[in-house]
């Protein structure tokens, strides 16, 4: 009898601590979990990001400006604030085919870094690795060369730019289209190859003489023919270009 009475007293006093600590009855229960901290970072947007500066027709012409000048840091400047990579100026030049016009070579070097086109062509069919090339322009066209000049690319007279570059007697620029790849037989629309336009256009000089033994040791063909039906060798015979004549005739 006093043992189930102690047992009643026990149970009422548990009872009783219970409600006034506001704990549940069911023992062993969870507690609710608070937020975690990853949660709450995961619910703040993240920041977006910012607009890229927009071109305008007075950082263009900024742009073109640094590029007459040469001034590579200008010319950085001018793409820092927005300037467009491959805006048109005059003559629809971007801002590297007027770099390749004016020989600056260190306006160049920033436009093509900063991933100018140097395939892209102006209005008369000039991008920067023809003009380049034709103008012996050796830097700029090496420049180029390096990010992808299309080495048969076509000038406004459908020739290559190895065509001009001989013409011209321009050695060393020759030597770099040859190693390039530039084919040395192409026939441009007036008839012309390299090898005719270095003998037809050209003085016979020593100059002239070494074009013409690149082109020859570079597989060209003697043989062609221009417009009028003549060959190299007798264009040289013509113009009594003799060493050159000489050179051609060990051709045969």
């Amino acid at each position: 009898m006093r043992t189930a009475l102690t047992a009643a007293v026990l149970a009422a006093t548990a009872t009783a601590c219970l409600a006034c600590s506001g704990q549940d009855e069911v023992v062993g229960a969870p507690a609710a979990a608070a937020p975690t901290t990853a949660s709450a970072v995961a619910s703040v947007p993240a920041p977006s990001p910012a607009a890229p500066p927009i071109s305008t027709p007075e950082l263009e012409q900024r742009l073109f400006g640094a590029v007459r000048a040469d001034d590579a840091d200008a010319v950085r400047a001018a793409l820092s604030l927005g300037a467009a990579l491959e805006a048109r100026g005059d003559g629809g030049r971007t801002p590297l085919v007027a770099a390749a016009k004016s020989n600056s070579v260190n306006a160049a070097r920033v436009l093509v870094e900063a991933g100018a086109d140097v395939n892209a062509k102006d209005d008369i069919e000039d991008s920067a690795f023809l003009y380049a090339g034709a103008e012996g322009y050796d830097e700029i066209l090496a420049l180029t060369l390096a990010h992808g000049a299309d080495v048969t690319s076509l000038n406004r007279y459908g020739g290559t730019a190895l065509i001009p570059a001989s013409e011209h007697g321009y050695t060393s620029t020759v030597r770099t289209l040859i190693r390039a790849g530039v084919p040395v037989d192409h026939v441009n629309e007036p008839g012309w190859t390299a090898m005719l336009e270095a003998v037809v256009y050209g003085d016979g000089s020593a100059r002239y003489v070494d074009v013409i033994t690149q082109l020859l040791e570079a597989g060209a063909d003697p043989s062609i023919e221009d417009a009028d039906g003549r060959t190299a060798l007798e264009n040289a015979e013509r113009r009594d270009q003799h060493e050159v004549a000489a050179l051609l005739r060990g051709q045969r």
